[in-house]
């Protein structure tokens, strides 16, 4: 899991002509999702890869599982949870390697997931089922979570006994304390992103699932009430419990701004509106930073907002076009006004811990954004340099392929993608031999010995994305790395919709 998001210093830049290659390195007229032009050949199967992306999701899942599970290695766990606190917290995501569940990148993820779809669901064919209960899974769950008023339980598992063990989440015996926010310990953060999912997902069920939908977004409504109401960070009530692992390093304003632009987008109600309005500037609407994840949602509101000005003509919130072009700006290599780091391979380099969750996230924006400046006929001018629609696919693509494969190292990301990926992802479920292989209980302790050999996992996590290689695109492929060798949640969330759009684009799907 993470533990650190302080932003590395800025190496390297691409030069000008190192951009004119790479925007020669994909067709200017790149296929729009309204045109049917013929598809080129494509270096990788993004359709194996959207598969395998939601698949992931499966081999994460806590609680009861269902008939139809496809990780078969993985069975029923934390069936217990919550009950230390008389309430039922079974079920949701195990965030990344370990056993706890996260509250905050839960949602995040849940709200990834879910933006995926609704940007890119109908190019999903058959896909977009498993999407949609990759999605479930996680609403229903933080539905639970959230259903006392004005309180939600925001962490199952004591984060530092859960790492002193190396067992699979079906052998648990480490603790499952239960952390909580309310009006006396508020969580403003968690309470806005779990706000932000909610709504989110009622989109995305609201033709096949109404009765669900409007149970969504009620209740994320109610919860967005709650995080405004009750402001504070959930990292000083309880910080001794979530951090160093899911701080929340850049306050709770960028969560307020993105839950709003959700609840509006889900609602259309003009309360929001006028809340974005009234509140957006103190909510850092116009502020510098880049990085988008699962603790600053800055940049992600301002892609959402500007496609309310873009596509649905909303003028009030002309200002964020404004907002979004900057932030492509200071990406895209090559352009007058681009801070973004790079490794020697072409990889948007922003941190050493879990590198490959900003460029999963960035590469979603990029294609967001270009949809939307396809719809409105409308570019991004970068301090004289025009940048289009296809340029920002161009850069998205050549993330995506850097990912699957295309590096130094001709190493796939993606676990189970390509003939060559990381074997020793540092996950517990994965490294350590099934049920079915060895049902005798493995203690605590014992498997630090598998943790720490040298031989491949006993179980392929199918479709996990790890943390990725370092700023010189070497990646040692050591289960105790967690810096580069462990997946989690929030990795692969936004890569669903990307890898749905490439897909579509090279005729895959």
């Amino acid at each position: 899991m993470s533990s650190s998001v302080s932003t590395s210093p800025l190496l390297l830049l691409f030069s000008f002509a190192t951009s004119l290659l790479l925007s020669n390195a994909f067709p200017a007229q790149h296929y729009p999702l309204h045109h049917h032009r013929r598809p080129r050949s494509a270096a990788h199967n993004y359709r194996d890869a959207l598969t395998k992306s939601i698949l992931f999701f499966e081999g994460q899942r806590s609680g009861k599982l269902p008939p139809n599970q496809r990780v078969t290695w993985r069975r029923d766990s934390g069936l217990s949870d919550g009950s230390a606190m008389h309430v039922d917290l079974v079920g949701g995501y195990y965030d990344a390697g370990d056993n706890v569940k996260f509250g905050f990148p839960m949602a995040f993820t849940t709200t990834m997931l879910s933006w995926s779809v609704i940007e890119f669901g109908g190019l999903m064919k058959g896909d977009l089922q498993n999407a949609r209960e990759a999605i479930r899974w996680g609403t229903d769950y933080l539905l639970k979570a959230t259903a006392k008023p004005d309180t939600i339980y925001v962490q199952v598992g004591d984060a530092k006994k859960d790492h002193a063990c190396w067992e699979r989440p079906e052998d648990m015996d480490t603790p499952r304390n239960v952390l909580k926010i309310d009006r006396n310990t508020p969580g403003s953060e968690v309470a806005a992103e779990t706000a932000a999912a909610l709504a989110a997902a009622s989109l995305v069920f609201r033709r096949t699932d109404p009765t669900y939908a409007k149970l969504l977004v009620r209740r994320a409504i109610r919860v967005f009430g709650f995080a405004d109401k009750y402001r504070g960070s959930y990292s000083n009530g309880l910080r001794s419990f979530v951090c160093p692992f899911y701080c929340s390093y850049s306050g709770y304003q960028d969560e307020l701004l993105w839950g709003a632009a959700w609840l509006q987008k889900a609602t259309r109600n003009p309360m929001y509106l006028q809340y974005i309005q009234v509140n957006g500037q103190e909510l850092g609407a116009d502020e510098t930073d880049n990085t988008f994840g699962w603790d600053n949602k800055h940049v992600g509101a301002r892609i959402l907002l500007s496609k309310a000005f873009l596509v649905q003509k909303l003028q009030s919130l002309r200002d964020y076009k404004g907002h979004a072009d900057n932030y492509i700006c200071s990406l895209v290599p090559g352009t007058p006004l681009s801070q973004a780091q790079y490794t020697p391979g072409g990889l948007l380099f922003k941190m050493s811990d879990s590198n490959m969750q900003y460029v999963t996230s960035t590469s979603f924006l990029l294609l967001a954004y270009a949809k939307y400046l396809t719809s409105s006929h409308q570019v991004v001018n970068c301090g004289g340099v025009v940048v289009t629609s296809s340029r920002l696919r161009s850069v998205a693509k050549k993330q995506v392929d850097y990912l699957l494969g295309d590096n130094p190292l001709r190493m796939s990301y993606m676990v189970g993608y390509g003939p060559r990926y990381p074997q020793r992802i540092h996950h517990r479920g994965s490294s350590l031999p099934c049920i079915a292989a060895h049902p005798a209980k493995i203690q605590c302790s014992s498997g630090f010995s598998i943790m720490n050999s040298k031989s491949p996992n006993s179980n392929i996590l199918v479709g996990a994305v790890v943390g990725g290689p370092d700023q010189h695109d070497n990646f040692p492929d050591q289960r105790s790395d967690y810096e580069q060798s462990e997946p989690a949640t929030y990795i692969n969330a936004p890569l669903v919709g990307s890898l749905a759009y490439l897909a579509h684009s090279f005729g895959q799907l």
